[in-house]
């Protein structure tokens, strides 16, 4: 079976539906024949497979959907598809193709029912059953209608792609439902009233694009002497109703999906279990990523603008700032990616519009480490309520590992404000900033306003210093602490490279 040639010119010949701001690209559908039974009701048919190929061209949509017509009795679906990967010229883009299933109840933007799992370009086949599904998908009950493959030509080759895909029916009962098993609310053991906490925001696992098991990496967090993690799949929420199988009393496991767009990641950090954002827009729909960030904020999640400077295809970070309640401007080992963040977010800082800064591994692999970079968070308990709020306030710091240690004041009349929070003082009244770090030997730290840096010292062999530096509201709006390494260290080769830095205070009376 063909699907042929796919242009934004035949469409609507092959079922493309156009509608104002939204567009749905049909594929011919593929039908299976209900089985024949025998005076018993039993069926002699065990499975049914059909093959579609067609060709994208370089002039086409983010999105095509394959109707697969699915009759009754079916208890499991296959998918395995494949796309040629033709030699392009150095500077071209060559294809890349992800993919992921909608199930009968619908695939319009933001059906959240129908949605039924996503893999991006990380596998290349998947199974979806009543009591299992591929990492990346939702098991539950086959039931019949039209359901979608949806295909996304991520980059196309100048030749075309072309690709093949190969849909297999399973006739039978269906298995014994799926139970989900979430996260605990709570990690007791890691529990200590109003305190920092360490956490990292930004992981992956098997259920998208990482490496690491779901108990490898709850491994990975804990010997990285982490408090909390946040799951971060990409475009999915399979991961959530399996976290309970591997949790344990020291570490708290929230729920998180980075939405990849083709304008860029979004994390949505702190969703309830299972649920699921949509992913289907550009920056050039604006009304489409507000509505998806309003719905994080109605389930009481938050919104990180990820790795904003990240040179890759769909990575960076093209929507509203404004919109977002943390940016992410360090991931990974140091790189001048995350220079440029810094600078990007400083900037927005001087301008009066204060998005509190997060630090992340976005680790993937075993060889990524997991908490290189993290988030040090005041809370008034390690329960998600309290640890989202205490990183959308700005009360949090970032640190190379938890061997890192800071803290952060200024003082002034008596009294004393701490990371996010504002020390109102008059304009002519002197304010005290004092920084102690430990465990950085080899750095220097350095206060920032407004203005750029301002002061400066060297930490001696020991790693711990206490700084102290005198300024005034007038001359000072906020102030901010950078610990950098000038040789670059031992998990990056970017001179200069960031070991700890804060959120700022903020001085004066409004």
């Amino acid at each position: 079976m063909t699907s042929g040639d796919l242009t934004r010119r035949n469409l609507l010949r092959t079922g493309g539906v156009l509608a104002a701001g939204a567009t749905i690209n049909l594929l011919p559908e593929v039908a299976f024949a209900a089985p024949s039974t025998d005076a018993a009701g039993a069926t002699g048919t065990t499975e049914q497979t059909k093959t579609v190929t067609g060709t994208f061209t370089p002039s086409i949509a983010d999105w095509y959907y394959l109707p697969v017509q699915v009759p009754r009795g079916v208890n499991q679906i296959d998918v395995v598809y494949s796309y040629d990967k033709p030699a392009v010229p150095a500077g071209t883009r060559g294809n890349a193709c992800d993919i992921g299933m909608f199930g009968p109840e619908g695939h319009q933007l933001g059906n959240e029912r129908g949605f039924r799992g996503w893999s991006g370009g990380f596998r290349d086949r998947f199974s979806i059953s009543a009591s299992e599904a591929t990492p990346g998908y939702l098991a539950g009950p086959i039931t019949p209608g039209t359901w979608h493959v949806i295909l996304g030509p991520y980059t196309v080759a100048p030749q075309g792609l072309n690709y093949q895909v190969t849909i297999t029916l399973h006739f039978g009962p269906q298995g014994k439902p799926f139970k989900p098993n979430p996260a605990p609310l709570t990690a007791p053991a890691r529990q200590r009233g109003k305190s920092w906490y360490r956490g990292d925001a930004h992981l992956h696992t098997v259920h998208s694009d990482g490496r690491r098991t779901p108990p490898e990496l709850v491994a990975a967090a804990r010997a990285a002497g982490l408090d909390f993690m946040v799951s971060t799949d990409h475009n999915t929420s399979s991961s959530a109703l399996q976290w309970g199988d591997h949790a344990t009393d020291d570490l708290l496991i929230l729920n998180g999906e980075e939405v990849t767009t083709r304008s860029g990641h979004w994390p949505a950090i702190g969703l309830p279990a299972g649920k699921w954002i949509d992913w289907r827009y550009r920056a050039g729909d604006p009304s489409d990523f507000r509505r998806f960030t309003e719905q994080v904020h109605k389930v009481g999640g938050l919104v990180t603008a990820a790795h904003p400077f990240a040179n890759c295809f769909g990575c960076s970070y093209e929507f509203a700032y404004e919109i977002a309640d943390l940016v992410e401007i360090w991931n990974g080992p140091w790189t001048d990616e995350d220079q440029q963040a810094v600078n990007h977010w400083d900037g927005l800082l001087r301008a009066g519009q204060f998005i509190p800064a997060i630090g992340n591994s976005d680790a993937h692999n075993p060889e990524q480490t997991v908490a290189l970079p993290h988030t040090v968070v005041y809370a008034d308990n390690l329960r998600r309520e309290a640890l989202l709020a205490g990183l959308k306030a700005g009360r949090s710091w970032l640190a190379e590992s938890s061997a890192v240690n800071l803290s952060f004041t200024a003082s002034a009349d008596g009294r004393t404000a701490g990371i996010g929070e504002r020390l109102k003082a008059e304009i002519g009244t002197p304010v005290t900033v004092e920084v102690a770090v430990s465990g950085v030997p080899g750095t220097t730290v350095t206060i920032l306003d407004q203005l750029g840096k301002e002061y400066t010292e060297t930490v001696p062999e020991t790693g711990s210093a206490t700084i102290r530096w005198t300024t005034y509201p007038r001359y000072s709006r906020w102030v901010r602490v950078e610990v950098r390494r000038a040789s670059g260290g031992p998990n990056t080769t970017v001179p200069n490279a960031m070991v700890a830095m804060t959120n700022p205070i903020f001085l004066g009376q409004d």
